[in-house]
């Protein structure tokens, strides 16, 4: 099972706003912030659920190629929320929210892709 994963991004300020809006559509906030400071190399925030972050971005030389994170969620309304929050904080549009039946029948997510070419996607894996 994964603990946590994250992309390294390279406008920490940008990215960090990005996914606070885009997260939020899904229950995820900022849950932990740490500045090069405190870490020794770059900015780090932590998103999740609380009390643990799970998704991390971290500011340097960005992810190449760029990484594809899925983030589960329970309803295909919640997709549909995520790819709308995504794209009003900036995200481009990478696959609408619908079906996806060549993975499985009740695959339903969307797909943007975040300032730096990541590709983000909330998926719902339960029947309408």
């Amino acid at each position: 099972m994964i603990d946590h994963t994250g992309v390294v991004v390279s406008d920490y300020a940008r990215s960090k706003a990005f996914y606070a809006q885009a997260l939020a559509a899904i229950g995820y906030t900022l849950l932990q912030e740490f500045p090069a400071a405190v870490t020794g190399s770059a900015d780090v925030a932590g998103f999740g659920e609380a009390p643990k972050p799970d998704f991390w971005i971290i500011g340097g030389e960005p992810n190449k190629p760029p990484i594809h994170v899925a983030f589960r969620v329970a309803s295909r309304a919640a997709v549909d929320a995520f790819h709308q929050a995504a794209l009003a904080a900036g995200g481009t549009d990478n696959g609408a929210p619908g079906l996806r039946p060549h993975y499985h029948a009740n695959y339903y997510g969307a797909f943007v892709r975040d300032p730096d070419g990541h590709n983000i996607e909330a998926v719902c894996h339960e029947a309408a």
